[in-house]
Order: C-alpha cells, then sequence, then structure tokens
C-alpha cells in the first residue's frame, strides 16, 4: 500500500462515509497527493466543527491502533489500487476500501456470476444447485455469493467440493462469522476462496450492512441468479441491484404456489431470464 491507500484507509476507519470517501478518493485520484487541512474544508461535505474533529482523529493514537491491527489480521485493498476490479469501480457508490483474506486473484476472473437465495431455502432449491453447478464450474465461472444460511453456503460448499473459484462477501468484519453455522466454511474460504468486507474488524453485522453488501456481489457478477425469494426479499434487492448496473438477472422457476418462489416468478414475470438447465447459465458467458 502506498501512501495514497494508507490515507483513505484512515479515514474509513476514522468512520467517514462513503460519499465523502468517494470525493476524496476522486481528489486523490487527479492530484496524486493527500489534501491539506484547508482543502479538507473545501472538498467535505461537512459541518466545520466534523471536519475538526476528523482531522484530529487522523493523528491520534487510537487510530494508529486501529490501523496496526486491521493491516495485522486482514489484507486492504482500495479504490486506487490496480487491482481493485473495474466493474465494481464502475457501480453506484463503489466501496472504497475492501478488506480481505484470501485468494486476491479470484477478483481478476473473468466470468463472475452471482448467486443469491432465501436463507430458508427448500429442498428444491437444494437439489437444483447441487445438479446445476457442478456442471457451471466446469466452464472455470467463479461464483459470488454472501456467505448466509442455506443458498448462499451452498453455492461456497459446492463450490469449493469440486476444485472451483468463489468469492464471499459478507456484512460484518473479518474476524466475525455470521451466521455461526458457517465458521467452518468460513475458514476454509480464507485459504481456499476470497472473503471481502467493506468492514473492518469487529464491526458486528447490523441489519443495514446486507442491502450495501448486496451490491457489491451484484457490482463484481457479470449475470446474477436468483435462485429463491419470498417478496420483497433481500435476494430481490440483490436482482435489483444488478439491473441498475446492467447486469443480466437469471431466476429459478418455481410453483406459484410457493412463498420462496413468489420472488423468482415476479423476476420472469418481470423479463429475468428463467434457469432450466446449466446451459442456460453458461449462455450468458458465450459458452
Amino acid at each position: 500500500m502506498n501512501e495514497l491507500d494508507y490515507f483513505l484507509l484512515k479515514l474509513h476507519l476514522c468512520g467517514l462515509d462513503l460519499k465523502n470517501e468517494l470525493l476524496l478518493a476522486e481528489y486523490l485520484t487527479k492530484f496524486k497527493h493527500c489534501p491539506s487541512k484547508a482543502e479538507f474544508f473545501e472538498l467535505l461535505s461537512l459541518s466545520k466543527s466534523r471536519i475538526e474533529k476528523l482531522f484530529d482523529a487522523l493523528q491520534s493514537r487510537e487510530l494508529a491502533q486501529k490501523l496496526k491491527y486491521n493491516l495485522a489480521l486482514s489484507n486492504v485493498l482500495t479504490i486506487l489500487d490496480a487491482r481493485y476490479p473495474q466493474n465494481l469501480r464502475e457501480i453506484y457508490q463503489p466501496p472504497v476500501v475492501l478488506f480481505y483474506r484470501g485468494d486476491i486473484g479470484l477478483l481478476e476472473s473473468a466470468k463472475k456470476l452471482g448467486i443469491v437465495g432465501s436463507r430458508q431455502c427448500s429442498t428444491y432449491a437444494t437439489r437444483v444447485l447441487t445438479e446445476l453447478l457442478p456442471q457451471v464450474l466446469t466452464h472455470k465461472l467463479t461464483l459470488v455469493s454472501g456467505l448466509a444460511k442455506s443458498v448462499d453456503g451452498m453455492v461456497h460448499q459446492i463450490t469449493l467440493q469440486h476444485g472451483g473459484q468463489t468469492i464471499a462477501v459478507i456484512g460484518n468484519g473479518l474476524n466475525i462469522c455470521y451466521p455461526r453455522c458457517n465458521l467452518e466454511l468460513q475458514h476454509e474460504l480464507e485459504t481456499s476462496g476470497l472473503i471481502l468486507s467493506e468492514y473492518a474488524l469487529d464491526v458486528a453485522p447490523l441489519k443495514y450492512h446486507f442491502p450495501l453488501r448486496n451490491r457489491i456481489i451484484a457490482g463484481l457478477s457479470q449475470s446474477v441468479f436468483v435462485v429463491e425469494a419470498r417478496h420483497k426479499s433481500g435476494s430481490l434487492i440483490t436482482a435489483n441491484l444488478a439491473l441498475q448496473e446492467n447486469r443480466n438477472v437469471l431466476a429459478l422457476p418455481g410453483r406459484i404456489t410457493d412463498p420462496l418462489s413468489q420472488g423468482c416468478n415476479e423476476l420472469i414475470l418481470a423479463g429475468a431470464k428463467p434457469v432450466l438447465a446449466s446451459t442456460d447459465i453458461l449462455e450468458e458467458f458465450n459458452y
């Protein structure tokens, strides 16, 4: 990490909001040096007192300790880094700082498929993923999901079992496992896959983090496959974010009487591509 990357990381650890982080990242990209205190006042959409506190925090011993702690137990990628994925850089409000453990080279994978679904999935979803994903993985797609219960966890597990490539995007610090049932899987992903988070160590999995996490899943992926989703579920949020970023959306059709299929059927009605076989997914990547 160079001086500008460190500067962005320090601002992030001080709790600067994303809008102002992006303003500063734009400044650093353009001028290649850290702003002065006077330039802080011109750049940031914050009150004078808030900027004074921020400037003091940047010089504090507490921040120095927090910086050392996070760099000792995680790796960091900023939006200024050449390894930062271009398709993620182009989304609305991309994450300025990403903490990671695992193989950062997976971000360079040309073909990434996001897969999301219900946290209380059915045996139908389990059977579909078990049958379709091994065939998809033979074509070297990197699967991106959120390390949540049920569908997300199955995506990562099946991928690892078949020697495939997978990226997990989580809504908390890398040293926290949520849900706890995925603790072993999270550890395995740290050595055989990649885990990403825009949250520093010790940050809890707060409810509002997950819609924000979903924009990263959608942003990393060329296409997003929704396996099961209730009406107005988090998976539909991911699908809508994917559409906003001009990603292709695929959905698993289900019975019209099944609440877990309601969201997917609504997506198909709105124009999402129904997935009936692995070839329906592979076609999105020109196979």
